[in-house]
């Protein structure tokens, strides 16, 4: 996993974990607005990670990895931990884990465990690992008939198509299967952490379930719903609003 680092110079400090099909150029429009303000820490996950063969591991693992790099690297207090989707579940297991503080742990269209019979994961699991075969397989043309194009640009399903090209069968199998159905702590441990869950407008459907688990497993979680959005979209179309919303958490 290499860890990409912006603003050394600063003392506050953001963690920023990319979601599942991207690099960690995701956050390529927001770096340049906060680096100057905030040492900012990107890590190119494993499995997403051009600079070193790898595989998606698990959610848990890579948490604890981050984790222990900051510690080696004397980072102890992060003023935000913030990732999209897969990578919101991983920010939630960083916060968790209590070895660095975290003021700010902020899960935008972030994954929740599912509460589901054992076999029924398994078939959403391989329903999304298929799906992502395609586009593996078939390239941007193919990827364009299976997704909405509306969201989408052939630019964006080009970007997609390289990611899924890069990323093995092992890879794509455990991203999905673990983002899916990794395990909190038992019990959950009593945080100092200010947790946030953001939403697109246009998604709110889809994260009905994650909304329902965080409002009852972290009562005091402070959501954000913005407008005109889809998934994982406020990084990537609306950078100036995400800088406005992580200065203000």
């Amino acid at each position: 996993m290499t860890i990409h680092e912006f603003g050394k110079e600063n003392e506050k400090v953001i963690l920023l974990i990319h979601p599942s099909v991207v690099k960690w150029d995701y956050f390529e429009y927001v770096i340049p607005l906060l680096e100057k303000e905030y040492r900012l820490i990107v890590p190119a996950l494993p499995g997403y990670d051009f600079d070193e063969k790898s595989d998606f591991t698990s959610v848990e693992q890579i948490a604890t990895d981050l984790v222990n790099w900051l510690v080696k690297n004397n980072i102890h207090h992060l003023y935000a931990a913030y990732g999209c989707s897969m990578g919101g579940s991983i920010a939630l297991l960083v916060s968790l884990q209590k070895q660095v503080a975290v003021d700010h742990c902020v899960m935008d269209g972030g994954i929740t465990p599912y509460r589901l019979p054992w076999v029924m994961t398994r078939v959403i699991a391989l329903k999304d690992y298929l799906m992502m075969m395609l586009g593996r397989i078939g390239g941007a043309g193919l990827l364009e008939k299976a997704f909405s194009t509306d969201e989408y640009s052939k630019e964006d399903l080009e970007y997609v198509s390289e990611v899924l090209k890069h990323c093995s069968r092992k890879t794509l199998w455990r991203t999905f299967d673990s983002c899916n159905n990794y395990k909190l702590p038992d019990p959950i441990p009593q945080i100092n952490t200010k947790i946030h869950y953001w939403f697109a407008e246009n998604e709110q459907k889809a994260r009905k379930t994650d909304i329902k688990y965080m409002k009852e497993f972290f009562p005091d979680t402070v959501f954000g719903k913005y407008p005109d959005l889809g998934h994982a979209g406020l990084v990537l179309l609306k950078p100036e609003l995400f800088v406005e919303k992580i200065r203000r958490r």
